[in-house]
């Protein structure tokens, strides 16, 4: 999940509400009424195609006409492209080409070689889109992104502006910087990262490969405490997380935040780049659910990080961690809001 490192964090014990600055769809119609997916047929991303690019074999979801303006959708842990069952066919029906490819260790996507490593560094899945994106020849995508997703956003808008038309991010700036992840935090804000320091641990990678369909459902259950998903949802996202490198990359990712595993050097350059905390110039809707169980920054702790048009939502009625899931039609209003600019 994401990881706001020296932005001040909530507990998922809290329920007080955080400020509000609802978009007028927000505004006008409760979430509730907003149909969540699981009050809902349910549907699947289809048809899947592959592409090799970097070093992966890509899965992804397009929907939408071939000449459209495309639309980049980026899942997170412990989700996948599902995120986004309602979001692409609404985003689709107005004629974006919408793309959403699994990140590395989940569904379809393969690395190409056995030797490459199965690294989960904050700099590297953002490379993958890029080399994605040169692959299906997009020079320009409008990009939306919760969780691991949302970081993997703001860090293709920041490093690389000129591929990114615009960007709308669940929870904000998550770009993150490993040094002042090292400095300790308030206990009640430590306990939100139980699993980040179970990963830390042997027993904890065992216990995950082990139990990564409960662990996950957990995760799932104490992010959107107020999201009724039933057990085909749930299960319709978990097929994805039986990828056979998913393990590795996932405890990778965890471990390399907290300093206890190396990145790859070649991508030296960019995490350097990245823990200067650059500003993002395009423009940005970010988002947040009222409810959100999971840790992440208040608003006005990044608003100062977004120095074109930018404007930040929440969305009331109990939306959770997964926003693109539980409030579909608000999130696809605010990328196709952003995708006509």
């Amino acid at each position: 999940m994401s990881d706001p490192n020296k932005l001040p964090r909530r507990s998922f014990l809290e329920k007080a509400a955080i400020g509000v600055v609802t978009s007028q769809f927000a505004a006008g119609v409760p979430a509730f009424a907003q149909t969540r997916a699981a009050s809902r047929p349910l549907k699947r991303l289809e048809p899947l195609k592959s592409i090799e690019a970097g070093v992966l074999n890509i899965g992804y979801a397009e929907l939408g006409p071939a000449n459209g303006a495309p639309i980049l959708l980026l899942h997170g842990w412990p989700y996948d492209i599902h995120t986004y069952a309602e979001v692409a066919p609404i985003l689709a029906s107005q004629g974006y080409r919408v793309i959403v490819p699994y990140v590395r260790g989940y569904g379809t996507t393969q690395f190409i070689s056995s030797e490459t490593p199965r690294n989960g560094q904050q700099a590297v899945l953002a490379v993958d889109i890029i080399a994605l994106m040169d692959a299906l020849k997009i020079q320009q995508a409008t990009v939306g992104g919760c969780d691991w997703g949302a970081r993997t956003a703001c860090i293709l808008a920041a490093l690389w502006p000129e591929r990114v038309k615009a960007l709308v991010s669940v929870s904000g700036y998550l770009i993150g910087n490993r040094e002042s992840g090292k400095a300790p935090l308030p206990p009640k804000a430590e306990l939100q990262w139980w699993y980040q320091y179970y990963f830390a641990t042997e027993r904890g990678r065992a216990g995950y490969e082990k139990n990564r369909h409960d662990f996950s459902k957990l995760i799932w259950q104490i992010a959107s405490p107020r999201w009724a998903f039933d057990d085909a949802t749930f299960d319709r996202s978990a097929a994805a997380l039986e990828n056979p490198d998913h393990v590795a990359v996932v405890i990778h990712n965890y471990r390399w935040r907290l300093g206890l595993a190396e990145g790859e050097s070649k991508y030296d350059d960019l995490e350097n780049r990245l823990a200067k905390a650059p500003v993002i110039t395009v423009p940005t809707i970010t988002f947040e659910g009222d409810a959100n169980g999971a840790p992440h920054p208040e608003a006005s702790a990044y608003a100062g990080k977004f120095s074109g048009r930018y404007e930040h939502r929440v969305v009331s009625g109990g939306i959770g961690h997964n926003l693109p899931q539980e409030a579909p039609q608000a999130f696809a209003a605010a990328v196709a809001e952003l995708a006509r600019l």
